[in-house]
């Protein structure tokens, strides 16, 4: 009969060596799993990206319509629960908010509009001492000019002529435009509307039709994070928008410009345009003043002073009231801009902050894809690896 220790250790030191390696070969497999999934969802996120600006901008009659009417919905849903409380009905409610939202839109493009109307007379006056003030900056350049042609000359270009079609003049394009555009604003109001109204069914429906309680409470706080900073981010943004448009009407009125009240308004509504917005600010003052000052100097002087308020805005006040919670990277501020601004033109421009800022709130909470470790062999999305690995029972 063997008595030796040894030899009764050594089964049992067999029989325990493969729970050892077992976690570390599965956390492995799971690993290359894990990444095998990172790429197929990188690559198809790759290809929605490419391909939805071709399927929005076809269909932009109807997906147009659609994320503007959810983007309203997400503005204007603070105000109906406000209104439901104080005793209104639902349905009232729902009305009332989109009412308000659209006495606002009607009440600043009327500051712009009616104005502008006014001032056509002058345009043509306008239009001639503006082609002086650029005829004199070309006979200052003309030197420029003659060096070009001959350059051209030694190089043995020749002057070719080019043939220009006629396009469709400004008010045929209107013509052809307004059906739409008025059908797409019925669209996205009627759909603004049942959408409002339904929120309460919608949030009911969201959290209780979940199976577990922690996606429920994972939803809750979703669609309330998603809700508050959107609306607060746009009212609060509307606010600075509007005193920034007090201060130009003011300034345009001490300065003697014309029609202070729509310099305001346009000021107003082209801040809501990042970057891009104040740059049209600047041009249409600068071409209004060299148009209708006696120098260009003294034209300059409106763009100079709108450039700088704008600074102070943009770099001071802004940042200071919007805090760290708004604060966007600027390169992803210029993707979404070009972005929406190349499938819908200028109303993706101005959705394009307010879109940016919801997906920005949701990956918040959902989890934000790691593609910088992705590409030095990190999971594209942060998983405990060590979970899958051990969620066996290393004794079976």
């Amino acid at each position: 009969m063997n008595t030796d220790p040894a030899s009764k250790d050594k089964p049992t030191a067999q029989r325990a060596a493969p729970p050892t390696v077992r976690p570390s070969r599965r956390m492995a497999f799971a690993e290359q799993e894990l990444r095998l999934i990172s790429a197929l969802v990188l690559l198809l996120g790759l290809g929605l990206f490419l391909a939805l600006p071709f399927v929005l901008s076809i269909g932009s009659v109807v997906f147009l319509p659609l994320v503007t009417a959810i983007l309203l919905t997400i503005l204007l849903s603070p105000l109906a629960d406000k209104l439901s409380s104080i005793g209104l009905p639902n349905i009232l409610a729902s009305l009332g908010s989109l009412l308000f939202f659209l006495a606002i839109v009607i009440a600043a493009l009327a500051l712009v509009l009616q104005p502008a109307v006014n001032m056509i007379d002058s345009l043509p006056e306008m239009a001639r001492q503006l082609g002086d003030r650029f005829a004199q900056l070309r006979d200052e350049f003309d030197w420029l000019a003659a060096a070009n042609r001959q350059l051209a000359m030694l190089m043995g270009q020749s002057s070719n002529r080019e043939v220009v079609l006629a396009s469709p003049s400004v008010l045929e394009q209107l013509a052809f435009a307004t059906p739409s555009v008025l059908i797409e604003t019925l669209l996205t109001f009627l759909m603004a509307f049942f959408m409002i109204e339904a929120r309460v069914r919608l949030r009911s429906r969201l959290l209780h039709d979940r199976i577990h309680k922690g996606a429920s409470l994972k939803a809750a706080h979703v669609l309330r994070e998603v809700q508050d900073r959107v609306a607060a981010y746009i009212l609060t943004v509307g606010w600075i928008n509007a005193g920034v448009g007090v201060i130009v009407a003011l300034g345009a009125w001490m300065m003697g410009v014309e029609a202070p009240v729509m310099w305001g308004g346009l000021a107003a509504i082209l801040n809501f345009l990042p970057y891009i917005g104040p740059l049209i600010m600047f041009a249409l003052l600068a071409l209004f003043g060299i148009g209708t000052a006696e120098t260009a100097v003294l034209g300059l002087i409106p763009a100079a002073a709108y450039i700088g308020l704008h600074t102070v805005e943009s770099n001071i006040v802004t940042p200071s009231i919007l805090g760290a919670r708004f604060t966007m990277n600027p390169v992803l501020i210029l993707i979404a801009l070009s972005y929406f601004s190349w499938i819908w033109g200028v109303f993706g421009a101005l959705l394009s902050v307010p879109i940016l800022l919801t997906l920005t709130a949701f990956f918040d909470h959902v989890g934000k894809p790691n593609l910088v470790g992705f590409i030095f062999g990190e999971p594209l999305f942060q998983t405990n690896l060590m979970a899958l690995g051990m969620d066996e029972d290393p004794a079976e």
